[in-house]
């Protein structure tokens, strides 16, 4: 049986005191596409800033994010923006498009521990997307791209920053992640890895995992973070 086919439960975790989750795409589903907001206000400000039309700037853009694991940290090295202005600009959207989660909530809540929010993205960023979800309240801190000093996941230096910052006993915490490289750098550090995907996709990461051959790095997949927290914390299925 693959990792993949793994129904979690208690004992796969009952060793984990720290829990790790990613933001966007992790904490809401994929399907949400919040982050569409946040891509579509990057590019207007690559195309502001450089004087290019929409699609050269997205092209630039995107490669940034390649060369350089975000956006921003291609335009600090290649034109000194101010961090700053480009995270308050690339966030200004509209988080109506999520609500709140209640059986999320509950099994954040339930689990035992120090719980964080580590992402590529903004404090305040996090803040909002969290509030909207009705969970931020069950988080114990953020650690964010700026309290990375901008360098962001999935570099080494940027987890060491934050289990040393947070006193995070990597062989006691869980990882929860969108993007499978982000989850490399965990898992080498004793991490329990999780990787969220969209929903309604088991074909497809079938495929992608059986091609990739990457499942040495990532402990469980998953398309529905709720009931998968309820498992391994023996809340069992919860009631409408």
């Amino acid at each position: 049986m693959t990792k993949i086919d793994r129904t979690p439960d208690k004992s796969d975790f009952e060793h984990v005191t720290d829990w790790v989750f990613d933001l966007d795409n992790t904490l809401y589903p994929h399907h949400v596409n919040l982050f569409a907001q946040i891509d579509k206000n990057m590019t207007a400000y690559v195309a502001a800033l450089l004087q290019m039309e929409r699609e050269e700037a997205r092209k630039l853009q995107k490669q940034y994010y390649l060369d350089h694991g975000t956006t921003l940290q291609g335009l600090m090295i290649h034109h000194g923006i101010d961090p700053n202005d480009f995270l308050e600009k690339a966030h200004a959207i509209d988080y109506t498009a999520l609500t709140p989660q209640r059986e999320l909530g509950e099994a954040i809540k339930a689990l035992p521990g120090r719980k964080f929010i580590f992402t590529n993205g903004s404090v305040k960023h996090a803040e909002m997307t969290a509030e909207a979800l009705g969970i931020l309240e069950h988080f114990d801190d953020i650690f964010d791209i700026v309290a990375a000093d901008y360098v962001p996941k999935p570099a080494q230096a940027t987890y060491d920053k934050f289990t040393a910052l947070k006193r995070v006993e990597t062989t006691k915490a869980a990882m929860f992640e969108d993007l499978p490289r982000n989850l490399t750098v965990p898992k080498a550090l004793g991490m329990q890895t999780v990787l969220l995907v969209p929903r309604n996709l088991e074909e497809t990461v079938v495929e992608w995992w059986e091609k990739t051959g990457e499942e040495d790095h990532i402990d469980f997949v998953t398309d529905d973070l709720a009931a998968f927290l309820r498992k391994i914390i023996g809340l069992g299925k919860a009631t409408s």
